[in-house]
């Protein structure tokens, strides 16, 4: 791997796990066996360098979505998998990491912004309307509404003074969010697919 990706990578890495703010240039440099120097012949201060890790996440993300939406069985299914995967992605992350780039970097969580307002915004409604179309969902939900909440509610669990991170695991915050949002919007039908992929998802985790 080249030096300006293993770069990326590692302070992708301490991101995750410490927040944004807490991580120095110098540390960095540390964990990698280079001089400070050396990582500002690629990337010219942390501001770049945290405008690179949160796109490579948001690609990373974005790619990932796509895989689970074309290959899930219906739109229940679907919503299973990216759970599934938030899981994953959640696990040992630092919430702080979301707060610092509000507070500290702007560029960079416009960008996040971006992701979360027009793309996430969209594959909720879109997988609304395909779960209303199956009659998974209940037909009568406005969907503009429901895609706001269902935002705002992923929002939330990254806010240290609802969620305190010593207290709380992100990654089961979102699991709860995410199945609260499941049954509110489920028809009778969906209700039952939806404690149908529950029960598997206990199995596998057994």
């Amino acid at each position: 791997m080249e030096l300006k990706d293993r770069i990326l990578q590692k302070a992708a890495d301490l991101f995750h796990r410490y927040g944004v703010r807490s991580i120095t240039m110098d540390e960095i440099a540390s964990q990698l066996g280079v001089s400070k120097k050396t990582i500002y012949q690629y990337y010219s201060d942390k501001d770049e360098l945290v405008d690179r890790v949160i796109s490579e996440i948001i690609g990373n993300a974005q790619f990932n979505c796509e895989m689970l939406k074309a290959d899930a069985r219906n739109a229940i299914h679907e919503i299973f998998q990216v759970m599934d995967f938030i899981k994953n992605m959640f696990t040992n992350m630092n919430p702080a990491m979301v707060f610092d780039l509000n507070r500290f970097h702007p560029k960079a969580y416009k960008l996040f912004l971006n992701y979360k307002n027009q793309y996430l915004y969209q594959m909720i409604k879109d997988n609304l309307e395909r779960g209303i179309r199956e009659e998974l969902y209940r037909p009568e939900i406005n969907i503009e509404i429901i895609v706001k909440l269902r935002l705002e509610g992923m929002s939330i669990a990254f806010n240290p003074d609802v969620f305190p991170p010593a207290k709380y695991n992100l990654a089961e915050i979102q699991q709860s969010v995410v199945e609260h949002f499941l049954f509110g919007v489920a028809s009778l039908k969906g209700y039952r697919l939806v404690l149908k992929y529950q029960k598997e998802s206990l199995k596998v985790k057994k």
